[in-house]
């Protein structure tokens, strides 16, 4: 099948009409985060964890949120090793992608997540909340931090 849609940052930015709403996914092993951007692209905000189970569950999902939010573009989170060399947990983000873009007909890229989680977790780490709720709302956080760095790029 036909991965037409996934698209290199540049060729994405060039696809995209110039207002439109962006979604953030960092994809794990079981959890997906999901985050958005405003129509103006300057602020990504942590939306909603799902659960990997099924594809076909996951992408209807993601397609609700799509409908809902009136999303033009997806963004990746691609785990690309420290060395810049790409290990099985980006070659499954890829597999992930193109099943992605095999079920949804909007530009997708892949943005290097290198150090998201982290990140993530730095940011949320001095809020006044339990362990439990900083680790739950990790992955809509690391995604939400990866749509921003692409964000940024893509205003740049």
């Amino acid at each position: 099948m036909k991965t037409y849609n996934i698209l290199s940052i540049e060729d994405f930015k060039s696809s995209i009409e110039g207002k439109s709403r962006l979604l953030g996914i960092d994809p794990g092993l079981k959890n997906i985060g999901i985050s958005i951007c405003d129509e103006n692209q300057k602020i990504a905000t942590p939306l909603k964890t799902l659960q990997k189970g099924k594809l076909v569950v996951l992408f209807n999902e993601i397609n609700e949120i799509i409908k809902d939010n009136d999303i033009k573009g997806i963004i990746i989170g691609n785990p690309i090793n420290m060395d810049g060399s790409f290990g099985k947990s980006s070659q499954s983000v890829l597999d992930f992608a193109k099943n992605l873009s095999k079920n949804i007909a909007l530009p997708i890229s892949l943005w290097d997540e290198r150090l998201s989680s982290e990140g993530s977790f730095n940011i949320i780490r001095n809020i006044d909340t339990s362990v439990t709720k900083k680790i739950d709302k990790i992955d809509r956080n690391a995604a939400a931090f990866i749509l921003q760095g692409a964000i940024d790029y893509l205003n740049n």
